[in-house]
């Protein structure tokens, strides 16, 4: 099982974050180590202090596929969720710096919080609200709608590049309103009214 992750994948995220806005999807990866689930606690790394949430949607791949054309894409995933991508941001902008990979900022144990998964056929995926509460105050907000590569676009493209396999997890990309997590946050995902996940910072 691997993690597929959209960079800069909402306008406003890339401009607050000072990123231009790309023209193709910008795909990195976390190993399934990267995976916390079943609203477990987060423990903030010590290699960091500036770790940020960013709420994501998240398909699970429900069958294998490669070279998968827009029209079929949909078919290739039944169930969605939230998450967050945790992310060193400090380490994130020293590999930057450097023309390194980004992965020691994004990839590293626990840095995919996930939430329980629904069925998309409850819900309309082009016109779809998601938000994040962070110690009760909503801190991000987003809508698939402003998506600038949609689910399927993100499906076709990737599987040019990967075999996308059962289980597979795609981490769709966040919008504007990334900050800092703090020991005693507690952050709960909601898409729509239904909340998926609730995690605490230690």
């Amino acid at each position: 099982m691997k993690i597929l992750c959209v960079g800069r994948n909402y306008a406003e995220h890339a401009k607050e974050l000072k990123n231009e806005i790309p023209d193709k999807p910008i795909i990195f990866m976390k190993p399934a180590t990267a995976i916390l689930k079943d609203d477990k606690d987060f423990y903030l790394p010590e290699f960091s202090k500036e770790v940020h949430y960013e709420v994501e949607l998240v398909i699970k791949i429900s069958k294998n596929g490669k070279h998968i054309v827009k029209r079929f894409a949909k078919d290739y995933y039944d169930e969605i969720s939230l998450g967050i991508d945790v992310t060193a941001r400090d380490l994130q902008a020293e590999l930057k710096s450097k023309g390194h990979p980004w992965e020691l900022a994004k990839a590293f144990d626990n840095s995919a919080i996930l939430g329980t998964f629904i069925n998309k056929t409850d819900y309309n995926l082009d016109n779809l609200n998601f938000s994040l509460k962070k110690n009760n105050e909503v801190v991000q907000t987003g809508n698939t709608k402003d998506m600038l590569f949609d689910i399927d676009d993100i499906i076709v493209y990737s599987s040019q590049f990967f075999r996308l396999q059962m289980g597979d997890l795609i981490y769709t990309g966040t919008p504007a309103g990334v900050g800092k997590m703090n020991i005693g946050d507690i952050f709960e995902g909601f898409v729509e009214e239904k909340k998926l996940f609730l995690t605490e910072i230690k």
